[in-house]
């Protein structure tokens, strides 16, 4: 005989793994209940038979990256945000994930996080119905969780502001101020922006947080918004620090684009600081490589750390030296002209040949042209210009004073 609804978890439970097990009990099979981010809140005991899934979401503490994306990929996770109702998931043999089925828990709406159940057989309409109270019953654990987790965002904000814009001058103080906070400042450290244009809305920023969350390549220590960025703190690895925040960076703003159709977030990551002392150079840092990408939007598109900007980290200054100067680059002049006065355009095939390091595939590519084609104008621009295309010092100072000719088109 099937029970009233609302008779299987109307006690009250001393905590969440306690409820944990009683679901487990009352389905049969093992369960875990996640938060939003995909991080484990309580699993039930274990029983013999496991799959790799779960012994390495309860090892990590979290559901492993590509489990999600393959769960994503699936289509399972989108509906879980979609509906109310469980999910049945069939076995996903890529990624040794057995049979699930699963349900958001949500409170007004905002999924607040999950339980997942581990069947060792199909769920009968009796256990739909179970795994329904469950999510009421959890939604209480749940929502009291997600407001101390946000609690102690909250109160870190300030201390994390404080840290970017330079407020301490001794480690002792940071020190001191972080004994509450408990943040992990051992370096290296690095400060990545994402600059999502518009101003980011409550929906917005609990997607993004759930990115950031989700995607595990590097530890976040901190995270805060400001109008249209989302600033996050980073711990970097040893070795490969900059591959690590590209592959980062770029990973979540295609993820976000794949999933929220959100383009044209803009991206930039500081150089590392060894300790809090050292985060507000991060930040400038962070900011000064949004800055070139906005002068530079091609020159500058794939450049997203301080430590790859190469010349652009004192391009303004050599701005400032040409202006005070009476010095006009003779090449520059010369092939203005000529595409002025026969509509070509040699001025930016010389600068993306330059920007290519004179590889004529990739220049050529660049330009939609044919490397014949992009031969026979780099000839004509030898001609005209008298320009020694061999000679190294010719190159990097016609280079400079093409980027120097942008940045100062861009400030009109």
């Amino acid at each position: 005989m099937v029970r009233a609804t609302g008779n299987y978890f109307s006690n009250d439970y001393d905590s969440i793994e306690i409820l944990a097990d009683r679901i487990s009990e009352e389905l049969g099979c093992p369960i875990t209940i996640e938060d939003a981010n995909h991080r484990i809140i309580a699993y039930s005991r274990h029983e013999d038979e496991v799959d790799p899934v779960r012994i390495a979401t309860i090892m990590g503490r979290r559901v492993p990256e590509h489990v999600i994306n393959s769960l994503w990929k699936s289509g399972a996770i989108p509906k879980l945000f979609e509906i109310e109702d469980p999910v049945i998931i069939p076995r996903i043999d890529q990624v040794s994930l057995g049979d699930r089925v699963a349900i958001s828990v949500r409170k007004h709406n905002e999924v607040v996080g999950f339980i997942w159940a581990h069947p060792k057989e199909e769920f009968n309409e009796e256990k739909l119905m179970i795994l329904e109270e469950a999510a009421k019953a959890v939604k209480n654990q749940l929502t009291q969780y997600q407001k101390r987790k946000k609690e102690t965002e909250k109160s870190y904000q300030e201390f994390f502001w404080q840290l970017l814009t330079g407020h301490f001058d001794r480690l002792r103080d940071i020190d001191n101020a972080n004994l509450q906070h408990k943040l992990r400042l051992a370096g290296p450290l690095s400060v990545i922006i994402f600059d999502f244009v518009q101003p980011i809305h409550r929906s917005l920023e609990r997607q993004a947080d759930y990115l950031a969350e989700t995607i595990q390549q590097l530890p976040i220590v901190a995270r805060t918004y400001d109008a249209a960025q989302m600033i996050l703190l980073v711990k970097v690895p040893e070795i490969d620090q900059s591959g690590h925040l590209n592959k980062f960076i770029k990973n979540f703003t295609a993820k976000i684009n794949e999933r929220q159709q959100i383009d044209g977030i803009q991206a930039a990551a500081g150089s590392f600081a060894e300790n809090g002392l050292h985060i507000q150079k991060s930040y400038k840092e962070a900011l000064h490589v949004l800055k070139i990408k906005q002068q530079f939007p091609l020159a500058a598109s794939e450049i997203y750390c301080y430590e790859k900007l190469g010349v652009f980290q004192f391009i303004e200054e050599l701005a400032k030296i040409r202006r005070n100067t009476s010095y006009k680059n003779q090449t520059i002049k010369k092939l203005m002209k000529y595409d002025n006065d026969h509509h070509s355009n040699l001025l930016e095939t010389i600068f993306v040949f330059l920007q290519f390091d004179g590889n004529m595939n990739e220049a050529a590519k660049a330009l939609h042209v044919h490397a014949n084609t992009l031969a026979y104008r780099l000839k004509r621009i030898a001609e005209i210009s008298e320009i020694d295309l061999k000679d190294a010092n010719e190159k990097i100072t016609l280079y400079l004073d093409l980027l120097i000719k942008q940045l100062e088109e861009s400030d009109l």
